[in-house]
């Protein structure tokens, strides 16, 4: 590595160890946050690539990048049974990230002040890597995902995230006007952070670059100050380039995270209605196109934050839509680990006994546009759930069973139809990963 790099690394890790991140109070618990833990939970990912439900006991989950290890509590929480390693270039962050999970009785992780490019050193194999925040800083990000490529087991997944240079083009222009200032010359500390304050406030409200960013509300928020207009490091790419970099490593693009917010259908004002040119060429488009066209045209996200792996892992399956009765009848139904919660059942219960809808998404918006309800009545046949898998059969007989005690107002319904009912609604809520199906 060359003097500019090292120079660079060095640097980045003084700013991490004057003002560690994320600076979370070491009590604060992720524990009631289902969105988060669903986001961080092994099963969802590998659901989502496999469509089959993973046991997270005994899997080995690496924190890459763990700073104050916020993060690395919620792979945790989010994994029972899995060991948790966490990787840090500031020595300053691992001590408290050891810290916090001791405060919270985490005693199935340890910690390491290293560097991603020194991972092999470990010698530890990786079921599922987050590294959250932290290739973007790096000065060779593809050596970046290389080194987690050569320590990921042959099945395993990778959550990483670069930054969109369009989505986040107004917090470059503000760190190159810092940089200008001489503000960003070795490791910006508490005067940089008050000459930025000073200086966006000082900026009328209409200047574009306080007008594209700057958050007054935020103002006296030092960590996002510094994660923002003072990150030494931080830089931006395309989607062309994103793809790039994991061909460059060797590396399987598998889906956004927040994938059901990059459809690109969705900028259209009449998706069955486009100019004939999109029409004939969108349905063609690949994957790659598609995402680079949604961040050109509309760059919502200042994150390009995804999951990828090993090259041809993806277990064959045939999507729950296109399941045949036979299939449907051998089938088993999971609910999301992040929604098997008392509170939730306790919130479906009142729901039922209340006869108003049961809104599901209210716990885990992130793979929906909007609220998702479902009917309280139906919803009740989904109460076994909250014990364990059920097959699907099951379920039809328990919703057959409220039909008949409802018959008095309610037409009785027939096996047929209830079958139909009930797989209506479990291939809806599957969508959203809410439910797991396997067959």
């Amino acid at each position: 590595m060359d003097h500019q790099n090292l120079e660079l690394i060095e640097n980045i890790r003084q700013q991490f160890d004057n003002t560690p991140f994320p600076r979370i109070p070491l009590e604060q618990s992720p524990k009631d946050n289902s969105e988060l833990l669903y986001l961080h939970n092994l099963v969802t990912a590998y659901y989502f690539r496999n469509r089959r439900v993973i046991n997270t006991e005994g899997k080995v989950i690496l924190d890459a990048g763990c700073g104050t290890g916020y993060k690395s509590l919620v792979l945790a929480l989010a994994n029972p049974g899995a060991k948790i390693v966490g990787i840090d270039l500031s020595e300053e962050s691992v001590k408290l990230a050891e810290q916090r999970l001791q405060y919270h009785g985490v005693a199935n992780a340890e910690f390491y002040a290293l560097k991603i490019e020194e991972l092999p050193s470990l010698g530890l194999q990786f079921d599922y890597i987050n590294a959250d925040e932290v290739l973007y800083l790096l000065p060779d990000a593809i050596a970046g995902l290389q080194a987690m490529k050569s320590v990921l087991a042959t099945n395993g997944i990778i959550r990483t995230n670069l930054h969109s240079s369009n989505g986040r083009a107004g917090v470059f222009r503000a760190q190159a006007v810092f940089k200008a200032m001489g503000l960003m010359n070795g490791s910006p500390g508490e005067l940089e952070i008050e000459i930025v304050r000073e200086t966006m406030e000082a900026l009328r409200d209409e200047i574009g670059l306080k007008a594209a960013g700057w958050n007054a509300d935020r103002a006296q928020d030092e960590g996002w100050i510094m994660s923002n207009y003072l990150l030494v490091g931080d830089k931006g790419c395309s989607i062309p380039e994103v793809f790039a970099m994991l061909r460059g490593a060797d590396l399987e693009f598998i889906s956004m995270v927040a994938w059901r917010r990059w459809e690109l259908m969705d900028l259209f004002k009449d998706p069955d209605d486009l100019p004939p040119f999109l029409a004939m060429s969108l349905p063609e488009a690949s994957v790659e196109e598609r995402l680079h066209l949604f961040d050109l045209l509309h760059p919502l996200h200042r994150l390009f934050d995804f999951w990828c792996g090993n090259p041809n892992r993806t277990q064959a399956f045939v999507p729950v839509a296109e399941w045949t009765q036979a299939q449907w009848r051998e089938a088993r139904v999971h609910l999301h680990p992040q929604l098997r919660t008392s509170q939730v059942r306790e919130d479906l219960s009142n729901c039922i006994d209340s006869q108003t809808p049961f809104e599901i998404s209210r716990y885990i918006i992130v793979p929906t546009l909007g609220p998702v309800a479902i009917d309280s009545t139906i919803a009740a046949c989904l109460l076994p759930l909250w014990d364990g898998p059920q097959s699907a059969v099951s379920l039809v007989e328990k919703w057959l069973q409220i039909r008949s005690e409802q018959a008095v107002n309610l037409e009785p319904a027939v096996q047929e139809t209830a079958f139909d009912e009930v797989k209506e609604l479990l291939t809806r809520l599957e969508l959203f990963l809410y439910l797991l199906l396997e067959c």
